[in-house]
């Protein structure tokens, strides 16, 4: 948890009075967004927000930022989480589920800050890839994702049933291994009828990374 709140702490000293800040999902940001707060009311400044899923809509609103959409204002820059990064900071997102909208709202945001523990690092990603999916093309996707990886209906843990994400959806986790190509699969993916998005986040939207650790928190820049 010092890791998060860490990273958290520094990606703060980016946030400036009247700033429009895309705002990512997660327990990290849920961090960040808490200790903005205390920024917000401590200096008595004015942070406008676009988030990224009802979890970070409600999380905004209770400490003080002022949620506008997308139509109304650009992002400056975008506070998100990632599952896990590896060393040319390209990301998977999506544990929870809101990575569709995470990634409209990195592509229009002037820059992308992610924020992580230090235990989120790899060489390369190798975790699952979550891929949100229209119910009516699920039969159509499964059948061809099996060809390629191992894909799995992710199911709800607090009901019966898959997991429906903030857009209506399903989500298919699918194991492919170690990845050695993040952005060429992406792209394959999304070339898929039905696949809406991948939690794939290529590295050339990524501007920096902040990881954190129980003492401090650094941030590493696209070299």
């Amino acid at each position: 948890m010092n890791g998060k709140v860490n990273a958290s702490k520094l990606a703060l000293e980016l946030i400036k009075d009247e700033m429009v800040i895309g705002i990512g999902s997660g327990t990290t940001v849920e961090i960040f967004l808490n200790l903005l707060g205390e920024k917000i009311r401590r200096e008595g400044i004015k942070v406008y927000g676009v988030p990224s899923s009802y979890q970070s809509m409600l999380s905004a609103i209770r400490n003080g930022i002022k949620i506008v959409d997308l139509a109304e204002k650009e992002p400056e820059i975008c506070i998100d989480g990632a599952d896990q990064v590896d060393s040319k900071l390209n990301c998977i997102k999506g544990g929870g589920g809101a990575m569709t909208r995470e990634k409209i709202v990195a592509f229009a945001s002037k820059k992308v800050v992610i924020i992580v523990d230090e235990s989120k690092l790899s060489e390369k990603l190798s975790i699952p890839v979550p891929v949100e999916v229209l119910p009516f093309a699920y039969g159509y996707v499964l059948r061809k994702l099996s060809g390629i990886c191992k894909p799995k209906l992710r199911e709800g843990s607090g009901k019966i049933g898959p997991v429906i994400t903030d857009n209506g959806n399903l989500i298919i986790d699918c194991d492919f291994g170690i990845i050695e190509d993040p952005e060429k699969l992406d792209k394959e993916l999304r070339s898929i009828p039905g696949i809406i998005e991948t939690g794939i986040f290529p590295s050339k939207i990524i501007d920096a990374v902040i990881v954190g650790n129980s003492k401090s928190a650094r941030k590493i820049e696209k070299s």
